[in-house]
């Protein structure tokens, strides 16, 4: 049986997100598993429904008669559970992938999905649905049942396989039989060929301590007198958009998920920006989990093994820099939205806002962990070379936060995170003891300044403007006052959000910019610029105002209090990548507005 949403089958994003912080995978709110590379973040799909209804493979648990079902997490962890009841009949799927701490302080995170099919009362009958395409379908797979395992092979020229473990009858899961449940289940997917096979055992004491270990990660956050549920779901989702072995983070993680439905602005989100990276590292730090905040810095050092190296806008997770853009013409993409892209050409732009947000985040590093001393002569080594970069850069014109791939141009929030770049060299400067270039740093950090407010001041609309000699405004800029350039109650700043609001706001909602860009005018609005609007609003004084469009955008999430990039203007449905980095830490930045009094 499927289920519809209002919007039509499989036309809003309810989907959940479980991981390890070596992958992840989308399940569907009907159970099933819709999104899965293995063995990475990054790696080619083994199921891809969410891109091509036909042939990009899943894995569901579907009922024999009709169900209701819903769906919610284990409360503070990243275990989702799905239940399904017809008054007589009960069951719960459960579904995670493993992530524990050992006994030698490692952490267990294998490329594996647990699913574990509940037996709650009656007598449910179900089929298994196990349809996995690996290699992004690009050839045939084909599945065979072994004695303890249903190994799946792809007949492409890239080899690959996956296991299936469980103590359901292999043969009736290839067979699509039904099952009359009278016990538990349970269904292990492995990249790997197990050394031992997996027991039902085996698997509840797994679950226990993949339990235990999000339990315990959680616990770590303070709790929060309003919003609490909300700041905690963000916090779990941006953990779980790390990557353990390199400390990068990901945007989001799945590809091509389009900004609006039969357009073209379909991108692989899964790899690190170093913009919205550092933005996530900043927010998680001010919830308490420092050693994101260390993984991270660890794979900034990493990736700028040299003095003079300039800093790329994105990196592959494991710190790649060549990050070719392919498409594969043979998905048919979300409902029917092509293409659908990996790899992403945007890793060799210039954008000069990124060295201005990443030293941000050292900033902070250096501020609020000042006793991580064996880090900070090589950071310091990077705040220098990112000072010289930007002084020979700044008045460079360059392609932007919003990555637009015509030409260059002067844009205002690039020049104001230049400026922010020097700032916080400066300040950095003072809190290690370092004061020799303060004064040259100094006389940069005004030109900037000056520069700014002679033009990138629109006279005749009264607000800064996307870039110099424009007269297009820009939700950025909504950001000035975020990153200290300005006060809120400066008249420039307030005429500029009211001028955003005038121009940009639909609904209760924020166009990124309404000017043409390559693909055409933007029709959809960008979730974190209404987060930054909302948190501006906050910041002028307007705080029940604030507070009004806060708990009015909380209503647009999912069913599981997720966000993807984008939302719909008119229906108000999830567009773009999902789920999106940007959009929780914009939350949870928000939110923590209204703990603040």
């Amino acid at each position: 049986m499927e289920i519809k949403d209002s919007y039509g089958y499989r036309d809003n994003l309810n989907y959940g997100i479980i991981g390890n912080c070596q992958s992840s995978a989308l399940i569907y709110k009907d159970s099933s598993i819709d999104w899965c590379c293995l063995p990475k973040f990054d790696s080619p799909s083994i199921f891809a429904k969410i891109i091509d209804n036909d042939i990009g493979g899943f894995f569901k648990v579907e009922t024999v008669g009709s169900f209701n079902i819903s769906q919610e997490y284990f409360k503070n962890t990243c275990i989702l559970k799905t239940s399904f009841n017809n008054g007589f009949d009960e069951f719960h799927i459960i579904d995670y992938m493993p992530r524990y701490q050992t006994e030698k302080k490692s952490y267990y995170s294998p490329p594996e999905i647990t699913r574990i099919v509940k037996h709650i009362r009656g007598n449910p009958k179900i089929r298994i649905i196990y349809n996995p395409k690996l290699d992004y379908s690009l050839g045939k797979t084909k599945s065979y049942v072994k004695d303890n395992f249903i190994v799946s092979i792809s007949e492409n020229e890239n080899y690959e396989t996956l296991y299936l473990y469980s103590n359901a009858g292999l043969n009736t899961i290839i067979n699509n039989d039904v099952i009359e449940l009278e016990s538990d289940l349970f269904f292990k997917i492995s990249y790997y060929e197990k050394l031992t096979n997996p027991k039902f055992k085996n698997i509840l004491t797994e679950f226990k301590q993949t339990k235990e270990y999000w339990t315990n990660w959680i616990n770590k956050t303070p709790n929060f007198k309003n919003y609490n549920s909300e700041i905690l779901r963000s916090a779990l989702t941006l953990k779980l958009l790390t990557y353990q072995k390199t400390g990068a983070v990901l945007a989001a993680a799945t590809t091509s998920l389009p900004e609006t439905i039969g357009e073209e602005r379909n991108w692989d989100y899964r790899f690190c920006w170093i913009r919205d990276a550092s933005m996530v590292i900043k927010v998680v730090a001010k919830l308490g989990h420092k050693n994101i905040v260390k993984n991270f810095i660890k794979f900034i050092i990493n990736i700028i093994p040299d003095k003079n190296e300039k800093l790329q806008i994105m990196y592959g997770i494991n710190g790649e820099k060549i990050l070719k853009e392919k498409t594969l013409n043979h998905f048919s993409g979300y409902l029917n939205s092509s293409p659908v892209r990996i790899g992403n050409a945007a890793f060799n732009q210039k954008q000069n806002d990124i060295y201005g947000i990443l030293m941000d985040a050292i900033h902070y590093q250096i501020e609020k962990f000042p006793n991580e001393k064996d880090e900070h002569e090589e950071l310091w080594s990077i705040v220098k070379s990112i000072v010289w970069i930007v002084k020979n850069n700044w008045k460079l014109p360059d392609k932007g936060i919003w990555e637009f791939r015509n030409e260059d141009k002067h844009f205002t929030f690039s020049k104001l995170l230049s400026w922010v770049a020097i700032d916080r060299a400066i300040k950095i400067s003072i809190l290690i003891n370092k004061s020799a270039n303060i004064k040259r740093w100094k006389i940069i950090r005004n030109e900037i300044y000056s520069d700014i407010l002679e033009n990138g001041w629109n006279k005749k609309l009264g607000a800064f403007t996307q870039s110099y000699g424009s007269d297009s405004l820009d939700a950025s800029l909504l950001l000035m006052e975020s990153f200290d350039f300005i006060k809120p109650n400066n008249l420039k700043y307030v005429k500029t959000v009211k001028a955003i609001e005038n121009d940009l706001m639909n609904d209760g909602l924020l166009f990124r910019y309404k000017n043409k860009d390559d693909f055409g005018f933007p029709s959809s609005s960008f979730t974190v610029c209404s987060f930054w609007y909302i948190n501006s609003l906050y910041k002028i004084g307007e705080k029940e105002k604030s507070k009004k469009y806060f708990e009015k955008i909380l209503n647009y999430s999912n069913h599981l209090g997720l966000y993807s990039e984008d939302l719909d203007f008119n229906s108000k449905r999830l567009l773009g990548n999902f789920p999106q980095a940007y959009s929780h830490l914009a939350l949870i930045d928000c939110a923590l507005n209204f703990n603040s009094e």
